[in-house]
C-alpha cells in the first residue's frame, strides 16, 4: 500500500534544492518540498508526504486526525513507516 502520510517540517536543509527534513511518528527523513515552493514552508509546518515529496500543506488538526486514522490501519501504517524510513530522496 502506498499512502500519503502527514509529516512535520523540522528543518529546511537545502533551500536552493527545496529539501526539508520532516518527522513522521519519530522517523526523520529529508524530502522534496519543491511542489510547495510557493507555500513558504518552515519548521513546525505540516505537509502530506508521498514517496519522498510533500504533496500538500495541511494544518495541525488535519495532520492529527489523519495520523490517528492511519494508526488504526495497524500493519499497513507500520509498513508505510518502514518504507518511509528505508527510502531516500538524496
Amino acid at each position: 500500500m502506498c499512502l500519503g502520510i502527514p509529516g512535520q517540517v523540522v528543518e529546511i536543509v537545502d533551500p536552493e534544492q527545496h529539501l526539508a527534513k520532516v518527522e513522521v511518528s519519530g522517523v526523520r527523513r529529508t524530502i522534496s518540498v519543491r511542489l510547495l515552493a510557493d507555500q513558504g514552508l518552515g519548521p513546525g509546518d505540516w505537509v502530506l508526504v508521498h514517496v519522498g515529496f510533500a504533496m500538500a500543506k495541511i494544518d495541525e488538526e488535519e495532520a492529527a486526525l489523519t495520523l490517528d486514522a492511519m494508526r488504526k490501519l495497524g500493519q499497513a501504517y507500520q509498513d508505510e513507516l518502514e518504507a518511509f524510513d528505508s527510502t531516500a530522496i538524496v
